[in-house]
């Protein structure tokens, strides 16, 4: 028998022996440094926010010294990842042709913040404007990354 139950708004589907199946696998990407920026879209401009722990094709972790995010905060950020075994995480639909893109811009919605030292915190949250093409290509392109613990 399965239970559904809400962690930090992530859906987690608990199976009959205890064990916890999550709605997308996590994905280490802390070894390859990569900075997410807190996007002014008026701007079209991006500010450092933190560095990248772990993604999913639903949500991040990202490590920064911004202390003064909170949780149901939203966020606008922008992801850019390199491509991947001749993956590209991304698509641009909006061309007459579908493109490969590297960079994502969208809305975060914080659903945890974890204090880890005196300067940086972890947050976490949920991709929450991806579209289903995008979240597939992401997803496409994790599974060539090692999964997180």
């Amino acid at each position: 028998m399965e239970d559904t139950k809400q962690q930090s708004g992530f859906k987690i589907v608990v199976e009959g022996d205890g064990a916890e199946r999550r709605e997308h696998r996590r994905h280490d990407m802390a070894h390859q440094e990569i900075v997410i920026d807190r996007w002014d879209g008026a701007r079209r401009a991006g500010q450092p926010f933190g560095q990248i722990v772990d993604l999913s094709a639903g949500g991040v972790r990202i490590r920064t010294e911004q202390t003064n995010v909170r949780p149901d905060q939203q966020v606008r950020v922008r992801i850019e990842l390199p491509d991947y075994a001749g993956i590209c995480p991304f698509i641009d639909s909006t061309a007459k042709e579908v493109q490969p893109k590297r960079e994502w811009v969208g809305w975060m919605a914080v659903a945890r913040v974890m204090k880890i030292d005196e300067r940086n915190v972890d947050v976490a949250g949920r991709l929450v404007d991806m579209d289903e093409m995008d979240r597939g290509m992401l997803g496409l392109y994790l599974s060539t990354q090692p999964l997180a613990a």
